[in-house]
């Protein structure tokens, strides 16, 4: 099965629908989290996934939106961007959200936006945390969002620490012997350095994995963001990939 994985689009419609048209036929759409947030068209990429059924966990800015999670916890650019994207959700968007399970499994891989240890809130962003969070899920891969940095943390058999590494772009590599925890990086706001939305797409018979980088309409997606009047430096970052 050919799975297209996404994370971190934060109503980022623009970047989205490039990743969708990108990446042509797959068979399952898997997002990790944060649909909404950030960005100026939350209703627009909930409807998407919908469209292509896919299979979506929550994440922080969701639970932001929501009023699930204290927007005391987020900065004051997230905080503004997330009651803005609140006021915007229809009732059938919000019942999807409300919806979401914090983690899903799908055959040999579990899905959590943060962690798995902590699935709303946890970065991983070292290989020790990595490590650590082995013990929380059982199967041979755990896929996570939240950093907007694309990642490979892996265990080789009979190891004791993990290793990171960035995935290569456009060339499936095998996923070996061992445990991973992969991050595809974000759709809709990336921060590598990089402004290409970054997806991960998964063969899951032949258990390998592709990272790709997509180009989008950035200016499309500001000129939005302005029309909103959502905080200025939210969408001056997103042409730096930061």
């Amino acid at each position: 099965m050919r799975v297209l994985v996404v994370s971190d689009v934060h109503s980022n419609l623009v970047a989205l629908e490039a990743v969708l048209a990108a990446v042509g036929d797959v068979d399952a759409v898997w997002s990790l989290g944060d649909v909404v947030g950030y960005g100026p068209r939350p209703n627009a990429c909930i409807d998407r996934l919908r469209e292509r059924d896919a299979i979506s966990i929550p994440g922080n800015h969701d639970w932001g939106v929501l009023g699930k999670a204290d927007l005391g916890m987020f900065n004051p650019d997230a905080r503004q961007a997330n009651l803005w994207n609140r006021a915007q959700l229809r009732p059938s968007a919000r019942a999807y959200l409300e919806g979401l399970e914090e983690t899903r499994v799908e055959g040999a891989f579990t899905l959590a936006h943060g962690s798995p240890r902590a699935p709303i809130w946890e970065y991983l962003l070292y290989s020790d945390t990595a490590r650590e969070n082995l013990q929380h899920f059982e199967t041979k891969v755990c896929l996570v969002g939240h950093t907007h940095i694309p990642a490979i943390f892996y265990l080789p058999p009979d190891a004791d620490r993990c290793t990171l590494d960035q995935p290569p772009e456009g060339e499936p590599f095998p996923l070996e012997e061992g445990r991973y925890i992969l991050n595809p990086g974000s759709v809709g706001q990336p921060r590598d350095g990089d402004p290409r939305a970054a997806c991960l797409l998964i063969d899951t018979e032949a258990l390998t994995v592709e990272q790709r980088r997509v180009a989008y309409d950035i200016e499309e997606t500001q000129r939005a963001m302005r029309l909103a009047e959502l905080p200025y430096r939210l969408s001056a970052r997103l042409e730096m990939g930061w």
